[in-house]
């Protein structure tokens, strides 16, 4: 069985949505580069276990249209998107998977709307509380000691263009590099004033252990044909999000299931803190932590099994009320 396609008309944009299986709604954030089908065996997976699997491309991805605009592509506007969603299908709650952007969408998310987050399965980025000053105020010095692609990504058009020229290379770099293969952080020892592509490793030739070049082909046409703006912007958005939470709560509400690869950047704790002891202190309803060896950022692809396993286990554990501790 293959995911149907379809649009959904929802909070002023035009929603494409990839969909598996029948059941209780399971909605897939992704991030960037990415789109629906970083998602595609998770879908498969829990569908066969019974469950609505749902992958929508976010706004500014993929076949979902792209507003223009910084306050277009804040989490707020998207989550817009997300709630259409659930009022599309009928469902008053879903649980909601997310990766990269997308964690941060569905820790926001569980924040401005709990009532409609049945549960939240993050994989890496775990939830920290908004800091004192807005994040460019973090990045911009050290953006004058080394490159920092948080910094480089903030002036409009010019990533857009370097990565747009040449779409196929970029990503398999930024893929490999984020992966458990490679220390992603090893990018900021290069100098300020270079592009992505010149701090980016050379990536191997596909297939890779964990990347078909069928699933290659699929990822690279999407951005060939739309580009990058639309997921840059949303990189633009981060000092905007930081305006727009101010008077949220400081611990999500819904019951947190947590994994993250071992060799993942973001849990190395370069700002200082224990991200693991940030994420406990916050999420008082965290119900599972689970850590998958040798995998990186892309966790669902470098180790889909394990990451199957742990949806479909927990999932079932949640909607039998089992609290999974």
């Amino acid at each position: 069985m293959e995911p149907t396609h379809r649009f959904v008309e929802t909070n002023g944009v035009r929603l494409h949505v990839a969909e598996q299986g029948k059941g209780y709604p399971v909605v897939f954030c992704h991030g960037f580069p990415h789109g629906w089908f970083v998602w595609h065996r998770q879908l498969a997976a829990v569908a066969a276990a019974g469950y609505r699997a749902i992958a929508p491309d976010l706004r500014g991805y993929g076949r979902t249209e792209a507003p223009e605009g910084v306050e277009a592509h804040t989490n707020r506007a998207v989550i817009g998107d997300l709630l259409g969603l659930l009022d599309d299908i009928g469902a008053e709650r879903a649980v909601f998977v997310g990766l990269d952007f997308g964690a941060q969408l569905v820790w926001e998310l569980a924040l401005r709307a709990p009532e409609r987050v049945d549960a939240v399965f993050v994989l890496n980025n775990p939830f920290a509380p908004r800091p004192p000053k807005p994040p460019s105020a973090f990045w911009t010095k050290a953006a004058e000691r080394h490159f920092l692609h948080l910094s480089y990504f903030q002036t409009p058009g010019v990533a857009d263009a370097e990565l747009a020229a040449r779409p196929r290379e970029f990503l398999a770099r930024v893929f490999y590099a984020l992966s458990g293969d490679y220390h992603y952080l090893d990018t900021w020892k290069n100098p300020p004033g270079l592009g992505y592509l010149d701090v980016l490793p050379e990536a191997p030739a596909l297939p890779w252990t964990w990347l078909a070049e069928g699933e290659f082909e699929v990822l690279a046409k999407e951005f060939e044909q739309t580009g990058f703006t639309g997921g840059l912007t949303w990189y633009r958005a981060l000092d905007r999000n930081w305006e727009l939470t101010a008077d949220l709560p400081t611990t999500v509400p819904v019951p947190t299931y947590f994994l993250y690869g071992e060799n993942d950047p973001d849990m190395e704790g370069f700002s200082g803190r224990d991200p693991l002891a940030t994420l406990r202190a916050h999420v008082p309803d965290l119900r599972v932590v689970e850590k998958v060896a040798g995998a990186g950022h892309l966790v669902q692809l470098e180790r889909t099994g394990a990451v199957n396993d742990f949806l479909i286990a927990h999932l079932a554990a949640h909607r039998s009320g089992d609290p999974g501790q």
